[in-house]
């Protein structure tokens, strides 16, 4: 059987969601779960988007393939909720096809970045605290030069040598209320810590210590620095993940 997961975690507690041997990660709870409920190490589980250490997701999608009984996916989201970790959730699971891949049929994944404007006794693991004041209207105006496809290569980092660094970014926005401002991002995929530079670009726009025309040297003439600004985990989310209607 193959089933389509949608998943929501809290990263706090996890190296990342890949698999790691010697660490605890959001993909090997959900390994040890499946263990539980079936009885066999016959599975396999990939995931849509593989998120670092400390970061969160509301909207993760994964399929799970397993040897076994064919449980109705009602019966297998109870049964998995009662034996996974309080801080992952299984919103809801699918019958999915034999072809179908959590992760190469994605077609869109959005992200949401949350920085607070103060202090926050109980947000800190979810948030990015900026203590200085931001221009929002200058992000705005970096985040529309940042838009459409292009290649990010200054940005992210990729997993294996040869790998394209061009991605189509279709939206970024920059929005806030009375505490936060959130910044939102869709795009048909992304580099390794592609969103997390990002939004450190932008910040340093906000504080005045990048100029807009900085920001379009880094997309014309790739450099490192904007590793240098690579935000923090905490408030990144991986909102959700779509796919094409069959």
């Amino acid at each position: 059987m193959r089933y389509k997961l949608t998943i929501e975690y809290d990263g706090s507690r996890y190296a990342g969601w890949q698999f790691q041997k010697e660490q605890r990660t959001v993909q090997g709870e959900l390994m040890g779960a499946a263990f539980r409920v079936f009885d066999t190490w016959q599975m396999e589980i990939y995931g849509a988007g593989r998120t670092d250490a400390g970061v969160h997701a509301r909207g993760q999608v994964a399929h799970l393939d397993i040897m076994g009984e064919n449980i109705q996916p009602d019966q297998l989201k109870m049964r998995l909720n009662d034996v996974l970790p309080h801080d992952i959730n299984i919103l809801s699971v699918e019958k999915a096809s034999p072809k179908f891949h959590a992760r190469y049929d994605a077609t869109m994944r959005q992200y949401v970045y949350q920085i607070s404007k103060r202090r926050d006794a109980f947000g800190k693991k979810y948030v990015w605290w900026v203590r200085d004041p931001l221009n929002l209207t200058d992000m705005r105006k970096a985040a529309d030069m940042l838009q459409g496809f292009h290649d990010f290569r200054a940005f992210g980092d990729t997993e294996k040598e040869g790998q394209s660094t061009m991605v189509d970014l279709h939206t970024i926005q920059v929005t806030e209320d009375d505490n936060r401002i959130y910044i939102t991002f869709a795009g048909s995929h992304f580099l390794w810590k592609m969103v997390r530079r990002l939004v450190g670009v932008l910040v340093e726009v906000g504080r005045g210590r990048i100029s807009l025309e900085k920001v379009e040297e880094f997309m014309e003439f790739p450099s490192k620095e904007p590793a240098r600004y690579t935000a923090p985990p905490s408030g990144l989310f991986l909102e959700k993940v779509a796919y094409q209607a069959v």
